[in-house]
């Protein structure tokens, strides 16, 4: 399989993975997937339902299901949960089986994107900022490892960001 003919999205919670991969896909004429929403609809329920009743364990081994799945087809933009580079294999599946962008933002912007979106499981009962700023510390790193583009998207508009990508490859 050619590494090209997939783009998989990564980055933190409000990077615009799913707006980017949804406009990117239809742009490149190419199926868009998201692995939150795919095990959302496979389950019936919500992700914070799932971190509810299996913790975040429980979801992080349907979200590596999920991602083994989508990474394998082609021809595809699959925007990844936040934390799916946690898991090494899903680092090397999608590293190895498309071309990995990690749509880079700030925690304060991430702030502001998810100020009123009460679906975020990791954001509930605690301080956001430092929530987020931990969060960032540990994935910034995964994200940059198998990351083959970088694109910033503080401030930036879903076209502008998705004008940048299509450029670079």
């Amino acid at each position: 399989m050619n590494k090209t003919q997939n783009l998989f999205l990564v980055g933190p919670m409000g990077a615009g993975k799913s707006a980017v991969g949804r406009q990117l896909a239809k742009r490149l004429n190419l199926v868009f997937w998201d692995s939150d929403e795919e095990i959302e609809h496979r389950t019936g329920v919500d992700i914070s339902y799932i971190f509810e009743k299996e913790g975040e364990q429980g979801f992080r081994k349907r979200e590596s299901k999920v991602i083994d799945e989508l990474s394998g087809r082609q021809a595809v933009v699959l925007a990844t949960g936040g934390g799916a580079v946690l898991d090494a294999k899903n680092r090397s599946q999608l590293g190895g089986r498309g071309f990995v962008i990690y749509l880079y933002t700030t925690v304060e912007q991430q702030l502001e994107r998810t100020q009123r979106d009460s679906n975020r499981p990791l954001l509930q009962g605690g301080d956001k900022r430092k929530i987020l700023e931990d969060l960032m510390s540990v994935r910034d790193t995964l994200y940059r490892e198998i990351a083959d583009l970088i694109v910033d998207t503080d401030g930036r508009r879903v076209s502008d960001v998705v004008a940048e990508i299509c450029r670079s490859f």
